[in-house]
């Protein structure tokens, strides 16, 4: 059996980016098989950026006001990604939209965490949106990246309650548990060869 070639995973974030780092130690302790690229992020005062930098991460901040246009913006970030030899892109906590231009180049390797079992409560403050809605249940969910608000191919997921106690910070922080455990797993698959997309469906191998 021929040995997997390493592939290079690099993060987009904006905030504190600890989906970043429990990913980012994953790899650096050998549990997800891959090489840690760049950090990219479009604020310049994220949190993530300190993070990278205690993990010793290469890490970049590209501000989008530089810049004329969204296409722009994403060329230069394409432009780093590509000169770290990114094979998967993991946006944690990225509050940009991509652009269908970013998104072909990076087609079934763009690895997004969403707050929310989707379908159900897609876009921003999914925790907010569960309980408002009055779920009894709700969740995580890891999926590819295609042109619409967090519609693409459903990778993994985790169901966590609801209770009738919660704010959004106690339902959010029991949620981020899980998004750690869930994103870190389909990196790993990622990184083995083991996610088939067949149309709407992720197949793991």
């Amino acid at each position: 059996m021929t040995e997997l070639k390493l592939k290079t995973i690099s993060f987009l974030a904006s905030g504190r980016g600890s989906n970043f780092e429990a990913v980012a130690e994953e790899i650096q302790k050998g549990s997800i098989k891959a090489k840690a690229g760049i950090l990219i992020t479009d604020k310049s005062d994220a949190l993530c950026l300190s993070k990278a930098d205690k993990l010793g991460i290469d890490s970049l901040f590209v501000d989008p006001k530089k810049y004329s246009t969204k296409q722009e913006h994403e060329e230069e970030i394409i432009r780093h990604l590509e000169n770290y030899g990114t094979d998967l892109v993991v946006a944690c906590g990225y509050m940009r939209l991509l652009s269908p231009f970013f998104i072909n180049r990076y087609k079934n390797r763009i690895i997004n965490i969403h707050p929310s079992l989707l379908p159900a409560f897609p876009g921003k403050n999914g925790q907010k949106q569960a309980i408002d809605y009055g779920v009894k249940i709700t969740g995580c969910t890891t999926h590819f990246i295609d042109e619409g608000t967090d519609t693409g191919p459903i990778i993994m997921q985790s169901a966590v309650p609801v209770f009738a106690n919660d704010t959004v910070e106690t339902l959010s922080s029991r949620i981020l548990i899980e998004e750690h455990k869930i994103l870190a797993q389909s990196v790993h698959l990622f990184c083995e060869d083991r996610l088939i997309v067949e149309g709407r469906k992720v197949i793991i191998k």
